[in-house]
Parts: C-alpha cells; sequence; structure tokens
C-alpha cells in the first residue's frame, strides 16, 4: 500500500464532472457511505439516508492528507455525540479518505450531510476559484477546496466556524468506530496511530483513550 497522498495547491479552472470527495467523519468507512450512496439506515444510527440519485460505489478511494485539523462539536442527529468538523485553519495534517465520485453523487451527499433533499446538482463554480463557499451558516454548510489530485479537485465540507469558535463534544462510539474503521482500511496507519490520532482531536482528546479507541476496532460491526 502507497503512503498517504497529499494534494497538489492547484485547483481546477473549469467545470468538472468527476471530484474526490474527501471524508474524514464516518464517511472515511466505505460501509457507512453507502447508505449516503444507497439510502437506508446505517446500524447505530437514529435515522435512516434517502440515497444518492446515482448509487453506484465510488471509483476509487485513496487515503489522502489535508492541512489543518479534525474536531468534534455540536451534536449528531444521526449518532447523538459530537460530529467531526475540519478546521483548515488548524495546524497539523487532517487524515482523511478521498473517494472519487461523479458531481452529481458528491452534491447528493453534501446534501444530506446538510439536511436538504438531495436532487439538484451544487454550482462548484465558486469553491473551484476561491477555494471555499460558503452556502450557509450551519453545520457541513460550507464547501472546501484544499487542492487537486490526479487533476481532479478535492472536495469536503465542513462547518462556516473555525474550532476555537465552538464547544468541543465527545462522538459515540459508534461513530468513532465508524472513523477508525475507514482509516485503517486504507492500509496506510494501524490500528495504535489510528487510536493515537483520533483520541487527540479536541472533542475526544480527555474523553477517550488511545487503548478504547482501539478497542472499537475489536468489537463487531
Amino acid at each position: 500500500m502507497s503512503p498517504a497522498r497529499t494534494l497538489s495547491p492547484s485547483r481546477p479552472a473549469g467545470p468538472v464532472e468527476r471530484v474526490w470527495y474527501a471524508s474524514y467523519g464516518s464517511n472515511t468507512d466505505t460501509e457507512r457511505l453507502r447508505h449516503y450512496l444507497v439510502g437506508g439506515r446505517p446500524p447505530g444510527a437514529a435515522r435512516s439516508c434517502p440515497g444518492c440519485r446515482d448509487p453506484r460505489p465510488p471509483e476509487r478511494s485513496v487515503p489522502v492528507l489535508l492541512p489543518g485539523g479534525l474536531y468534534f462539536a455540536t451534536e449528531s442527529p444521526l449518532w447523538t455525540g459530537g460530529s467531526a468538523f475540519y478546521d483548515p485553519d488548524a495546524g497539523g495534517e487532517l487524515w482523511a479518505r478521498a473517494h472519487l465520485l461523479g458531481v452529481q453523487q458528491f452534491s447528493d451527499i453534501a446534501a444530506q450531510e446538510m439536511h436538504r433533499p438531495p436532487g439538484t446538482d451544487l454550482d462548484l463554480s465558486t469553491v473551484l476559484r476561491d477555494g471555499r463557499h460558503p452556502l450557509g451558516p450551519g453545520r457541513y454548510e460550507t464547501l472546501l477546496c484544499p487542492g487537486s489530485l490526479e487533476g481532479l479537485p478535492v472536495l469536503t465540507f465542513t462547518a462556516s466556524w473555525h474550532s476555537g469558535d465552538v464547544e468541543v463534544t465527545a462522538p459515540t462510539a459508534g461513530y468513532l468506530r465508524h472513523l477508525a474503521r475507514g482509516l485503517l482500511a486504507t492500509g496506510v496507519w494501524d490500528v495504535p496511530a489510528v487510536a493515537r490520532y483520533l483520541s487527540r482531536a479536541p472533542g475526544a482528546a480527555g474523553r477517550w483513550t488511545p487503548r478504547e479507541v482501539a478497542a472499537l476496532l475489536a468489537e463487531p460491526p
């Protein structure tokens, strides 16, 4: 397995049909991502997902490193604990898993994360030009393009605020298990590394130890 990929800082200037969706939360786990694509209720979740217009799996999934940091805040309506957010202005590196998808698929996944009905393609021109496009003030309503990979844009979404602007919240075991399994499945990071990484993120730090995170990986799905 090759090491995690780093991004080119350049962004494609024109319209694109395929993008890399950089997942850093529960969608690092392709089984969890499948519910966003085909619909249904993930194990341990409080509600179902409507799914995408195009339910096909990603063409490829690769581990990537993004500049910034991971933190947990607010309360997930799906998992009840803290949700994962990306602060691109925080120091360090964010571990993520980039899924190669069509623009339509990315748009429908983003809509579900924004608690909006899927079915409308996003206009990506602003985020490709500026690297950032706030679509609203809430959770996951800010589109980010931190760079490109293999000539295609890497896109993700996060909150409009920064990590220091909000009270952090501990994630639940079910949610954290998806993050851990997704990162471990890349083959780049082993169990001790994943456990340390997640347990040090604000929100999880002081509430989850590396040993406790590692134990989640030993539990059945």
